[in-house]
């Protein structure tokens, strides 16, 4: 049985404006919106360079690659 956690999760406006549309043309939930599109993309990630192999360090933005963007939008999946 999978484990839920609850998380937060910031994008720009525009993305969640694009996600929240799509989680209602589809009848689904802001979350399985971006699980399915993980469980896409997932691999096409991994294949992307990691911050360490790259520098040596954690690069900006908590260490994920991608820097944060001051106006991004929480997520909120009401």
């Amino acid at each position: 049985m999978s484990q839920k956690r609850k998380v937060t999760l910031y994008f720009n406006a525009a993305m969640l404006a694009e996600t929240q549309k799509e989680a209602l043309r589809q009848d689904r939930s802001i979350s399985w919106i971006i699980q399915a599109a993980w469980r896409i993309a997932r691999d096409e990630v991994k294949r992307m360079p990691g911050a360490l192999a790259q520098g040596g360090g954690v690069a900006a933005g908590g260490g994920t690659g991608v820097p944060e963007d001051p106006r991004a939008a929480p997520v909120s999946d009401a």
